[in-house]
């Protein structure tokens, strides 16, 4: 979910008594900065001139179905967290973690709707999404096997992948021309309500043999548990940095899952068997076809639910919606074309 702008409710004084009573930190500015995807992120400066990195979570855009606690969202974003620590303290230096809170957590609650986690801030190159630097994807694979190779003691935070599709029952909810969740028969939601339901009425069809290929491939994949390694989740090149040090970091934890390493493969290679290959021989596991095209059909179905989901909501146009409405109608049309 694009993140271009702040949550309308957490004004900077909550986040700061936030970062105040649960790691002692005195922050005397706060600036938003529109990165990334999913995290909305500030940089803090304290008393003493330090900078810090703050990333916020709205729970109710990590949960996996509408009905879902926003507890056990809040839970797996602490997973994922615990793990990078736990990685960082164990000499994985490329593990960018948070710091841990007064009461040794991963991360803090903010009211029932929002976490919050706090870095050491990094100073080095960062990159978008496909902007990949030379010898970058080679970098990333080595980081990919050092995860996947680690300890098994690293993974005692990390909960296993379910294959659950965030927000799968809004988007087939959807499909079936349902309205969404308490909304009245006409009610106006925003913009982008009525184009996103003609989009995905028009698209309906190949959107459903998507979602019946996924669950077949699914089916498969359950057979083989001794294949499960620890995989971050989204090792494409808008979660690396390269730090200022000269050493390339992976950021973003919250997604880490024990899982098929194809988790973190599938769009890796740059299309010719290259890293696939480099992965086989370093680890002697040979990714398998089907499992990477689940984690590829995954993810496009997991952006267009996402998207989904925001327009069968009251919205209000404005950066955040203008840029999830082309993602949805980008991911729903060409996947249209594969399906």
């Amino acid at each position: 979910m694009a993140v271009l702008t702040p949550p309308r409710d957490l004004p900077d004084g909550v986040l700061a008594s936030a970062l105040a009573r649960e790691w002692g930190l005195a922050a005397v500015s706060l600036t938003y900065r529109p990165v990334g995807f999913g995290s909305h992120h500030w940089e803090a400066r304290d008393t003493g001139g330090a900078r810090w990195f703050v990333t916020v979570d709205e729970l109710d855009g990590r949960r996996l179905s509408d009905d879902e606690p926003l507890d056990a969202a809040y839970g797996r974003v602490c997973a994922g967290l615990a793990t990078a620590r736990v990685l960082r303290d164990h000499g994985h230096g490329y593990a960018v973690a948070p710091v841990p809170t007064r009461g040794g957590e991963p991360v803090a609650r903010s009211g029932d709707r929002f976490c919050v986690a706090l870095y050491p801030f990094v100073e080095g190159r960062s990159f978008s999404w496909g902007d990949y630097a030379p010898g970058h994807r080679r970098a990333i694979l080595g980081m990919v096997i050092a995860l996947h190779t680690a300890p098994h003691a690293a993974r005692r935070h990390a909960m296993a992948d379910d294959f659950a599709i965030p927000h799968r029952d809004e988007l087939e909810a959807a499909l079936r021309g349902a309205p969404g969740p308490g909304a009245s028969p006409g009610e106006d939601l925003g913009p982008y309500a009525r184009p996103a339901a003609a989009l995905l009425a028009e698209h309906a069809a190949p959107l459903r043999r998507l979602l019946g290929r996924y669950d077949d491939l699914v089916a498969a994949g359950r057979n083989d548990p001794s294949r499960m390694v620890l995989t971050h989740g989204e090792t494409h090149s808008g979660n690396t940095m390269l730090a200022a040090s000269g050493g390339w970091m992976l950021i973003d934890w919250e997604t880490a899952l024990v899982a098929p390493p194809e988790r973190d493969l599938w769009n890796l290679d740059p299309g010719d068997g290259s890293i696939l290959a480099a992965y086989t021989a370093a680890t002697g596991i040979a990714p398998l076809p089907a499992m990477l095209r689940l984690y590829r059909i995954r993810w496009d179905l997991a952006d267009i639910a996402l998207e989904t989901t925001r327009f069968r909501r009251p919205h209000r146009g404005g950066p955040d919606d203008d840029k999830g409405w082309r993602i949805l109608h980008d991911q729903v049309t060409g996947v249209s074309a594969l399906a």
